[in-house]
């Protein structure tokens, strides 16, 4: 390509960008991990090359060196709090908590120099210090609210470490914690595994390699596609609205509408790999997949049986007013969906019960709509009813069925001149003036409809 066509080309990228409309993008969470560790007394026992205080000392404070850089960024904060290290054991103090370094930017070197002049002397509050962490996080409307607690010893305290976390989660006050067992009986996994998703760091080297990937999953999102399958299994369905929940809480975490890229797939989602996530795909009904786990670093499929057919409701030249169609599952009284003649639906392929609200009504049983196919559903074009009672008065139209007349619509208590769109069939008006203080002054009269025809009925 020579210079020209080349600068040509970069003018016709540039028009075309200058034509689309301007994508908004969605603002990043501000990410806040809550580092709670343990100071107590245990934390002088011997591990490896030294007391575990201080292999956690230096190896924690190695970690935050890897994330200064990170933390300068707008949408990274970073805080600690401490247990047991402030009034030594006997007796016990179920109290021993405290937030030493508040969230905000830029304060790595303090929480380094307050890690460092740790000295374990107390017990083991975990419950009581989760409890106090749900105030350390202040209010903010987009956040991803994270605890790390790191221990080398179960709750000593009356608290349920478990009942806590699960609470708090609950809340949306946190995602699910990590929690870093340093040196501990591997029996006391199961003690924690309720609380949040358990390391062991059995040694120094695991330690320092559980530090890394916790704060990676912690930080880095992943990507996944929604698969909308048809009725061959197939991702090919989509344009559907999807509401994605914290399975914990219920909080809504994204809406989407469902897209296909250029290239005929379901387009990627970035989605926080620490939610479970319920997905609601807001097709007719409904389709809701529970229990979504994300992995960090791997592309998830997600998937969702949704094969769609169309109904289409067939409306007539000759209908001067809209006619809505009540859509229920087959068999059943909950209502899907009400649907206006003129109008064409999707709906999740199966069976269907119809009231059509014409007058009278109409029920039709056992429609099929079937994936990838349109049903069609017309009705006969009514015919008009001038109905003159030259009085005001009570009374109704009735229509004509096999084993007698069924009510139709009741008439206007104040008007002399009604007009009614009837569906073909025989009828029959009851009619008493209301000043006709007697039953037998009611008057009855029979008619007959046809389509697109127009009727007058005189009552006298």
């Amino acid at each position: 390509m020579n210079r020209l066509a080349a600068i040509a080309s970069l003018l016709l990228l540039g028009t075309f960008a200058w034509a689309q409309p301007r994508q908004e993008a969605e603002p990043e969470p501000l990410t806040r991990i809550l580092f709670v560790f343990d100071g107590s007394q245990s934390m002088y026992g011997r591990w490896e090359s030294g007391t575990k205080i201080q292999v956690a000392q230096r190896l924690m404070g190695q970690m935050l060196d890897s994330l200064q850089g990170i933390q300068n960024e707008a949408n990274f904060q970073l805080a600690l709090r401490v247990y047991g290290h402030q009034k030594p054991v006997p007796p016990q103090d179920c109290s021993d908590t405290r937030l030493e370094v508040p969230f905000g930017s830029g304060n790595i070197y303090k929480i380094k120099r307050v890690l460092k002049s740790i000295t374990p002397m107390g017990t083991t509050p975990i419950a009581g210090s989760l409890l106090k962490a749900a105030d350390d996080f202040p209010p903010c409307a987009n956040c991803r609210n994270i605890i790390i607690l790191i221990t080398d010893g179960v709750e000593a305290c009356d608290g349920d470490p478990c009942v806590v976390s699960k609470r708090l989660q609950k809340q949306g006050i946190i995602l699910k914690p990590f929690v870093i067992g340093i040196g501990m009986d591997a029996n006391f996994k199961e003690s924690f595994e309720c609380v949040g998703t358990y390391f062991d760091a059995a040694d120094e080297n695991t330690f320092k390699n559980v530090l890394g990937v916790v704060i990676s999953q912690a930080l880095d999102n992943t990507t996944a596609q929604i698969n909308l399958l048809d009725h061959n299994g197939k991702p090919t369905e989509t344009n559907v609205p999807i509401v994605l929940y914290d399975h914990t809480s219920q909080k809504v975490k994204k809406s989407i509408v469902h897209t296909l890229n250029y290239k005929g797939q379901p387009d990627t989602l970035v989605l926080d790999p620490l939610i479970v996530y319920d997905m609601e795909v807001h097709t007719v009904p409904p389709v809701r997949v529970d229990s979504i786990v994300i992995y960090p670093g791997t592309h998830t499929h997600i998937g969702a049986s949704t094969p769609q057919g169309q109904l289409e409701l067939r409306s007539n030249a000759r209908q001067a007013m809209k006619i809505s169609c009540i859509v229920k599952p087959e068999g059943k009284s909950e209502i899907l969906h009400v649907q206006e003649f003129g109008t064409i639906q999707r709906y999740i392929s199966g069976t269907y019960d119809l009231e059509i609200l014409t007058l009278p009504r109409i029920y039709q049983s056992g429609i099929h709509i079937d994936p990838s196919a349109t049903t069609t559903i017309a009705i006969p074009p009514p015919g008009m009813v001038t109905l003159q009672t030259g009085t005001s008065g009570y009374g109704a139209i009735l229509v004509q069925r096999e084993n007698g007349y069924e009510w139709v619509v009741d008439l206007s208590e104040s008007s002399e001149r009604q007009v009614f769109q009837l569906q073909p069939g025989n009828y029959m008006v009851v009619f008493r003036s209301k000043f006709a203080q007697e039953t037998g002054y009611s008057k009855t009269k029979e008619f007959r409809v046809s389509s697109g025809s127009s009727t007058i009925v005189k009552i006298n």
